[in-house]
């Protein structure tokens, strides 16, 4: 029972950092009908970004208050990478939006292929680490043969992750910009005969999903205390595959599609082998799919004739 526990905190955590993730890539799909290939690869880069700015903070300015540093790097990583992904959609994908439909996942396949090598190269190739931060636990249960702990940083992720989603869906439910976004959605022509923007409208949403991405980056690196250039590849396929499990074009789904996919793992792994988690939660996927082709939360897509 303690073992299981234990890999149900675990899952949670890594779950929610998918689910953030995810996110990202059902707010485009949504909007553009596009899967950002190099979302994946952006969230790689907000790890690094974040590294950056805590080792100036830490090193350079001498700042020894670790929760302010926290604070700074999460502000800071949010920032930098929402540029970036204002500037990646600007270049690479707003140019080919009225082209053929595989066009724009051209560019974004190169896009991915483009931020990785570009951080190797400016990075190196070996892996990065951080000093350890809020590595302070509290004991669940204690004196048996196996002791359930949770971590400061495993609360913070998964508290995070709640108000995060919690505030976007009032974003996306109950502002202008929200509106904007579910008109998009449904038809984007008509969308701009009303007089909405659907330029800035798709350059906010793609902002916004690179921002919860850099959230997600920096709780990866604090999680895990090392990144490496090609770590956006796995994570990103992982959190495309709980969005789709969620069902793509859904906000709650996505996390949830996360949530799944870390407990997925982290119970095979315990339980079974961690050679073949990979294996299991693509099953996972390919059973839901074939029952729920939507996903468990998704809306079936209805055709416009």
């Amino acid at each position: 029972m303690e073992i299981f526990l234990q890999q149900l905190i675990n899952g949670i955590t890594l779950g929610s950092i998918y689910g953030l993730i995810a996110i990202g890539y059902t707010m485009v799909f949504g909007i553009i009908g596009m899967v950002n290939f190099a979302h994946g690869d952006v969230f790689m880069l907000s790890a690094f970004v974040g590294l950056i700015i805590f080792l100036i903070l830490t090193q350079l300015l001498g700042i020894t208050n670790v929760a302010l540093a926290f604070v700074v790097v999460l502000i800071g990583s949010m920032v930098v990478t929402a540029l970036w992904s204002w500037a990646i959609e600007r270049v690479a994908y707003r140019p080919l939006r009225g082209s053929f439909r595989l066009a724009p996942l051209i560019s974004a396949i190169g896009m991915s292929i483009f931020l990785s090598n570009f951080v190797q190269v400016v990075q190196g190739p070996r892996n990065k680490t951080i000093p350890s931060m809020f590595d302070t636990v509290i004991h669940v249960t204690s004196g048996g043969a196996y002791n359930v702990t949770l971590s400061y940083k495993q609360i913070a992720i998964v508290l995070v992750t709640a108000v995060l989603l919690a505030g976007f869906w009032y974003l996306v439910q109950h502002t202008s910009l929200g509106r904007a976004q579910r008109a998009c959605e449904q038809d984007r022509r008509m969308a701009a005969l009303l007089g909405i923007d659907v330029d800035r409208t798709i350059s906010l949403t793609f902002v916004i999903g690179a921002a919860l991405a850099a959230v997600a980056g920096v709780l990866f690196l604090s999680y895990y205390g090392v990144v490496n250039f090609s770590d956006g590849f796995i994570p990103g396929v992982k959190a495309f595959t709980a969005a789709v499990l969620g069902g793509i074009g859904s906000l709650p789904g996505a996390v949830l599609g996360g949530l799944l996919i870390g407990l997925i793992e982290v119970f095979w792994s315990a339980y079974f082998s961690t050679d073949y988690k990979d294996v299991a939660a693509f099953s996972i996927l390919a059973i839901t799919l074939i029952f729920m082709p939507s996903g468990l939360l998704g809306r079936p897509e209805i055709e416009k004739v």
